[in-house]
């Protein structure tokens, strides 16, 4: 009985320790990813900000900071190519659409990956948005990879409807996703 019970207690430990190891792998993981983008002025604005990716634990956390902008309403995207180097941003391409929706409003049946939304910009000329999703990778796969594409600040407001840009003007900022390197 003495064995008995040495070897079902010697298999619980090894059971615990085996249950310890896994959580350790499923942390290790779950470690978060960070990706960034530096937004640059367009279009003779005077606009700069920064946008941050974070994902944890299989969502993806947007925060954009932007100031020097106009006051009121700019809508917010991110665009098919990591490539800011026109002056009026258009070397980014169209919205990143790996669905192929429509566009739309974030969340409301139809969207496609790229149409983040609005950010009211106050009379100091910032404004920040956050939005978390989890069809957005840093790093996964293409069709939800971030890093690579750009983000755009829109002059005006996205009106959620008008096909393909939601009429939202010029492209006053813009920046490029990137992860660090490793």
């Amino acid at each position: 009985m003495k064995m008995i019970r040495s070897l079902l207690g010697a298999g619980m430990a090894l059971a615990l320790i085996a249950g310890a190891d896994s959580h350790a792998a499923q942390k290790a993981k779950a470690k978060p990813k960070k990706a960034t983008a530096a937004i640059q002025s367009r279009s003779d604005s005077h606009l700069t900000g920064k946008a941050t990716f974070l994902e944890v634990d299989g969502k993806v956390t947007l925060r954009v900071m932007i100031s020097g902008a106009e006051p009121g309403t700019h809508a917010v995207h991110l665009h098919e190519k990591g490539d800011c180097t026109a002056a009026d941003g258009a070397s980014a391409g169209g919205h990143w659409n790996p669905s192929q929706e429509n566009h739309g409003k974030w969340a409301t049946a139809p969207f496609h990956h790229g149409d983040i939304g609005n950010v009211e910009v106050g009379a100091n000329g910032k404004g920040t948005l956050t939005l978390t999703t989890d069809l957005w990778t840093i790093g996964g796969a293409p069709e939800t990879d971030v890093v690579g594409k750009a983000i755009i600040v829109h002059a005006k407001a996205d009106d959620f409807t008008t096909q393909p840009t939601g009429n939202a003007g010029g492209r006053v900022g813009c920046g490029v996703v990137k992860a660090p390197r490793k």
